[in-house]
């Protein structure tokens, strides 16, 4: 189990240049902007405008706080994502854009290699007293809750986030509902492997 507190979140200028974002994990550890298996990062956006091209990755993205955004991506629907929008997935290789709602909102924004990982990214209210059970892979989890967080023998602030290696638990606590994100980190198994290990 790793912590990781908002304050020492790295901050960074947007691979486009048209804004700064706050990475918060990233693998390899040493992996850059352009060379990431994944990538975990928030962004405040305050201006519509277009995103930053991915090549090769896929792209979940939540808004944390704010009015809400409209999502263009080429050749799909546009979206609505509010504070309680359910997680949305999208290529990062594709051209998309972003208009606000009602004025500037601060995103998270999961990536990651397609032909190495899946995220599968989710919203959940635990209640005052509740553990995550154990799964097969990794899984990074955030905290919406503005009032301190109790996890094991440390607690989360708002914005906090912890790394559970794969079968790892969590037991959270708080004075009443939990407000987390989740994000399983499925590792993609090829075709070649699968042969090579049966």
């Amino acid at each position: 189990m790793k912590i990781l507190r908002a304050a020492d979140y790295k901050r960074m200028p947007w691979k486009n240049g048209g804004g700064e974002t706050t990475e918060i994990a990233v693998y390899p550890p040493s992996a850059s902007v352009e060379d990431f298996d994944w990538r975990i990062s928030m962004a405040t956006v305050s201006k519509d405008g277009p995103f930053s091209i991915f090549d090769g990755i896929d792209r979940t993205i939540s808004v944390l706080c704010g009015g809400g955004i409209t999502l263009s991506v080429e050749g799909a629907e546009d979206v609505h994502i509010t504070t309680s929008s359910a997680p949305h997935a999208f290529p990062g290789d594709k051209a998309t854009s972003a208009k606000l709602v009602a004025g500037a909102i601060t995103d998270l924004n999961m990536m990651a290699k397609r032909n190495r990982f899946r995220l599968q990214v989710q919203r959940v209210t635990l209640s005052d007293l509740q553990e995550l059970g154990s799964f097969h892979v990794p899984m990074f989890v955030i905290s919406l809750t503005t009032n301190e967080v109790g996890l094991d023998e440390t607690s989360l602030g708002y914005l906090d986030s912890v790394l559970l290696e794969a079968g790892e638990t969590a037991p959270f606590f708080a004075d009443g509902p939990m407000k987390l994100l989740l994000a399983k980190i499925i590792p993609i198994v090829s075709v070649s492997t699968r042969a090579a290990v049966s």
